[in-house]
This record gives structure tokens, sequence and C-alpha cells, in this order.
């Protein structure tokens, strides 16, 4: 076993450095997990560059990541489902699993979750890594370890699509195409819905949106929100059924809102300012249900099922790959909107 465990770590806001770590030693409930993909999430940026999301804020040196996958190199006592050169991906958020919410089957409102790379719990963007095992998920053979780190941001995607309801036959909005953009695309056309309209500013990712699989999209840039839900009406043929708002942007909110069919649903899964404006009479008197989630619960089996089978390819995502000792250049990567999804190699 190495005595050493390269880690990337946010030693504060705007300071990403590379540290030599102690190997942790997994619990009886652990495995230790040889990390090979880590993902890198808006979320991971946003933190290296602000130094804090809301009211988490990095207060000591934290290391990054949490869309990951990697090789069981040893086990706890109480494991028995894995065993050393399983090739795993893992869930980043392990919950009580004793309060209401646990109990309930919503883990991820656990008030005591400790998920990866949110303060004050350092995540595995690192040579090794302790995992609670019943967070860890077998990989199938033909499922690549890069295709199991994307597991993480699917989930999100799935989480999304489950609450809002999205079947066959549906008509789709997505507002926003970024990764979290893309993977709803890819969710959306798994989980039956007919038609897919993809509004975004730029036309770079709109073009990756169409050859994700979205039937049509929309550049949104100069336009305001009257004319924006008339084009997205003339373009589907119909008010959308659901609209999946992914910007976080205020505008695009309530584009989204005035768009959506009466009695349809607005799903709110970008994270923008703490409070906005919002056409709330508009959603109130045509009955238009307005939703919320928080990263995911019970979804990794059913993203890792969607990719095993070939519903979901999540590989066209990966657009940039960088190796443990490029951290800060794959984070200024991230940084420069140019990439989708930029992986990190953490093998030795």
């Amino acid at each position: 076993m190495a005595e050493e465990n390269l880690s990337a770590v946010l030693k504060c806001k705007g300071e990403l450095i590379l540290e030599n770590r102690k190997v942790p030693e997994p619990t009886s409930h652990e495995a230790l997990i040889a990390v090979h993909t880590v993902g890198i999430c808006g979320s991971d940026v946003h933190y290296w560059k602000n130094g804090r999301i809301g009211d988490f804020i990095v207060k000591e040196p934290m290391v990054l990541g949490h869309e990951s996958s990697g090789v069981v190199v040893k086990v706890g006592s109480e494991v028995k489902h894995l065993k050393p050169g399983d090739r795993v991906c893992m869930e980043p958020g392990v919950p009580c699993r004793r309060c209401e919410f646990c109990m309930g089957g919503r883990y991820n409102l656990c008030p005591d979750i400790k998920f990866a790379a949110t303060p004050p719990y350092d995540g595995s963007l690192c040579r090794y890594y302790a995992l609670d095992a019943a967070f860890c998920f077998k990989l199938p053979d033909h499922v690549s370890l890069e295709e199991g780190a994307l597991i993480e941001p699917l989930s999100v995607a799935v989480h999304a699509c489950r609450r809002a309801a999205v079947t066959a036959g549906k008509t789709i909005l997505i507002c926003g195409a970024g990764p979290i953009g893309l993977v709803n695309i890819l969710t959306c056309k798994a989980m039956g819905a007919s038609k897919i309209c993809v509004t975004d500013i730029s036309e770079s990712r709109l073009k990756f949106a169409k050859e994700l699989g979205a039937d049509s999209t929309i550049c949104v840039t100069g336009m305001d929100s009257a004319s924006l839900v008339t084009k997205i009406k003339s373009t589907i043929g119909d008010s959308p059924d659901i609209a999946i708002e992914c910007s976080g942007a205020e505008p695009s909110i309530r584009t989204a809102i005035m768009a959506t069919k009466s009695g349809g649903t607005v799903m709110l899964v970008g994270l923008g300012a703490p409070e906005i404006k919002m056409p709330i009479i508009e959603a109130s008197v045509r009955e238009v249900d307005i939703k919320g989630i928080f990263r995911y619960a019970n979804c990794y089996p059913i993203a890792l099922g969607l990719v095993a089978s070939g519903a979901v390819n999540v590989e066209p995502l990966i657009t940039h790959r960088f190796k443990l000792e490029e951290s800060l250049k794959a984070f200024e990567t991230a940084h420069s909107g140019d990439a989708i999804k930029v992986i990190i190699n953490c093998a030795k």
C-alpha cells in the first residue's frame, strides 16, 4: 500500500494546491478506493473562485471533487458486497440514515449528510478515498471508469426528471445547455419525452445540445421574455408540459414559468441568486407547479442502469482530460467556459 495520498486541496479562496496526505484506513463499514476518475463540477469551480456557496463556507483546507469512480483496494470487516479489485462509482453523500428524511427515503434532505467536497468534508480528488461501502456501486465490465464518474451528474438529471414526472409523450423545455442541462436531455430522451427544446445564450452549446438529441434549440440572446415564450410555443408546436430550468438565471426562470403549459411543472435545477422575482400570479392562476431539487436520492442505481443498458451515452460529454498533477490547469479549463465536462485521472 502506498504511504502517500496526493490530493488536490483548496487551501483558501483562489488557492488550489497539490498536497500529500495520509492514506485513510477504512472503518468496518467502509471501502478504501484507489480513485481513478474525477469530474470537475461547477460547485468545485465555485468553491475555488469564491470560497463559498451560500452558507457552505470554506474555513479550512478542503480536498475538492465528488464526481468519482475507482477500484476497491481494501474493505472493512462488515463489508460483504465488495472485494479488492471491484470497479465502482462512488455516491458522494453519506446521510445519517436515522432522521425522518432518511427513514422516509429522501436522504438527500438529511440535515447531517456528509457530502464530499462540501465544507467541512473533504472530497475525492485524490489517490485514495475511504467511503461508506453502501454508497459504492459496482460497475458492469462494459462500463468504463470514466462513465462511472459521470453517474453523479447523471443522477441529478434522473432526480429532476423523476420529480417532474417526465414520461413517454411529454414535451420538454430545458433552459440552459451546460453539463446539467445536457444530462437532462439524455435522461428525458431515455424516459420517452416526445419533444425536447433547449434554450441558452451560447450557440456552440446549443449545437452540442442538438448533437446529443435535442429536437430544437433557441438562442435567447437579445430576446425579451414575451417574445421568447412565443418562440418556444411556435417551435414546439404548443406550450411544453414540463420546463427543466438548469441555469439559475432569473430571466430564464421567468421564461420557464410563463412558457409552461397550464397544469404543467417547472423544475428548478440550476442555482443562482438566493432571492429572485418571479411571475407568481402567472404560475398560481394557471396551476403551474414549481418544484426544486437538491442533489438526488436513490438515483445512482437508475443512472447506472441507464448507462449500462445503452439507453444513455455520457461519453460525448467529456471534452477535456487531465492528470491529477495537472489539477490547476484542469480547473482553469473548466472555468474558461470552453469545456463541457473536464475529468481528471487520479491513477498513479
